[in-house]
């Protein structure tokens, strides 16, 4: 049963096999009001001014209006499991309480807002936290560039200053990859669709196969380390491997702890810098704060967005060896590097959850009833061949017979009170990303929707 406390907030929540479904059960897209003149109207300004590249409000043309933890409500009072969490963004939940607070008393308080790259005392207790809760007790020695607010902004400064620290231009990026949408981010990004709409040729990268891409039997590994011996390979010596542990964007494919050292061995010994993309698996979504702690390597660089300000306030930064901070003053700058909320909120975050392991032992229990959640769903499916494959709170159920059912789920699990996304280069696959803090009982009433979305679609 849906927890009550999800309830539509005019109380009507009619049963329906198996499931509760929010507001009226509607017997039509109309019924339900997605498309019926109410929608239409809240929506008008949107399609009347917004540009066609929108995107997420073609798959939930709902108007939202508020949020909180795991809940989604639009404007007329229905509510929606969130099982997207902002992309990856929102890691700590909607309007997380412990977060909050201290930006109200922070702007209560006539902190400074927009600091640019100077110091203020927000950004102070920013590193100081990270150095005290994430740097210290792993061992690590990085210097930080913050870098601007989204996570391409960091990419495309960890790609200009590993090329600079090497003299060296060609970069390795993986099938499948996607590392952000501005043009040098973009080369490093697999998908067709994204790389088309860039208009210009996209170079400086080569594309190697992931982990498993070729199959299970095949360490595609065995291609790099071959073209880097062979001087009739053609293979540029890189400056740069730039890698994501779980590809969130590209089918949630995960690579095994073995092939990531494997990769880490190989770029040591032919001085290439290894660049590990935790836009999205990091920060806690794969369990630990790193997504490649559990490998036990250690990257020279580290792109950190979506999550890190824990409020789903606009943040970014790159971490990088000092060798590797070969900057000269001012030569990547960005207005909005300097954004005090977000530091805030990050730090009271780092504070909260992450000073010792009770956080990280919860992402565990969580992870462990979706995983078995998903083997039973791919259990009970026979004919859709589901695979699951994930790591912590991020999971993909993929059909490898029917790959058009991850979106006609999706679509589904919308219409049941849902929102959960698809994803891989056909969206072929189902992406579970809901925030860590999910409760038990949130997660177990967004897998019967889930269960219950699969019947309606005739999986």
């Amino acid at each position: 049963m849906i927890p009550e406390h999800i309830r539509s907030r005019d109380g009507r929540a009619p049963a329906g096999r198996g499931i509760t479904w929010r507001g009226a059960r509607p017997n039509s897209l109309a019924d339900n009001g997605h498309f019926g003149e109410t929608h239409v109207s809240e929506l008008a300004a949107f399609d009347r001014r917004e540009s066609e590249v929108r995107g997420y409000i073609r798959s939930f043309p709902v108007l939202f209006e508020r949020a909180n933890g795991s809940v989604l409500s639009t404007a007329d009072g229905r509510d929606y499991l969130d099982f997207f969490a902002g992309a990856g963004v929102l890691n700590y939940g909607h309007n997380n309480p412990k977060l909050t607070e201290p930006l109200i008393d922070y702007l209560r308080d006539g902190g400074i807002l927009h600091g640019l790259d100077m110091a203020t005392s927000a950004k102070r207790d920013f590193i100081e936290a990270f150095e005290r809760r994430i740097l210290e007790p792993r061992g690590l020695d990085y210097k930080m560039q913050f870098t601007g607010p989204t996570g391409a902004n960091a990419v495309e400064a960890a790609l200009k200053v590993a090329r600079q620290a090497t003299g060296r231009s060609n970069v390795v990026a993986f099938t499948n990859g996607f590392h952000g949408l501005s043009l040098g981010a973009l080369a490093a990004t697999g998908n067709a669709k994204y790389r088309r709409a860039g208009g210009i040729d996209l170079g400086g990268v080569t594309r190697l196969p992931y982990d498993g891409y070729l199959g299970a039997d095949l360490d595609t590994l065995d291609l790099f380390e071959k073209m880097l011996t062979d001087p009739g390979s053609g293979l540029d010596l890189p400056a740069a491997v730039i890698v994501e542990t779980v590809q969130g964007e590209g089918g949630i494919n995960v690579a095994s702890p073995a092939w990531l050292q494997r990769l880490r061995e190989l770029t040591a010994a032919h001085g290439i810098l290894l660049i590990v993309d935790d836009i999205q698996a990091g920060v806690g979504r794969t369990g630990a704060f790193f997504s490649f702690e559990e490998s036990g390597i250690v990257p020279d660089l580290v792109t950190v967005s979506k999550s890190i300000s824990a409020s789903g306030l606009p943040m970014s930064l790159l971490l990088m060896r000092p060798e590797v901070d070969v900057w000269e003053p001012g030569a990547h700058t960005g207005t909005f590097r300097g954004n005090s909320l977000a530091f805030v909120s990050a730090r009271a975050a780092l504070d909260t959850y992450w000073a010792d392991t009770a956080f990280v032992e919860q992402i565990a229990e969580r992870s462990t009833q979706l995983r078995t959640a998903l083997d039973a769903i791919a259990t009970e499916f026979p004919e859709a061949g589901f695979v699951v494959r994930g790591r912590g709170l991020m999971y993909g159920l993929a059909s490898v017979s029917r790959p058009e059912l991850a979106g006609a789920v999706s679509a589904a699990a919308f219409e049941h009170g849902l929102v959960i996304e698809t994803s891989g280069g056909s969206d072929e696959v189902l992406k579970f990303l809901p925030a860590l803090t999910i409760t038990a009982e949130e997660l177990d009433a967004g897998l019967a929707i889930v269960r219950e979305s699969l019947r309606a679609v005739g999986a």
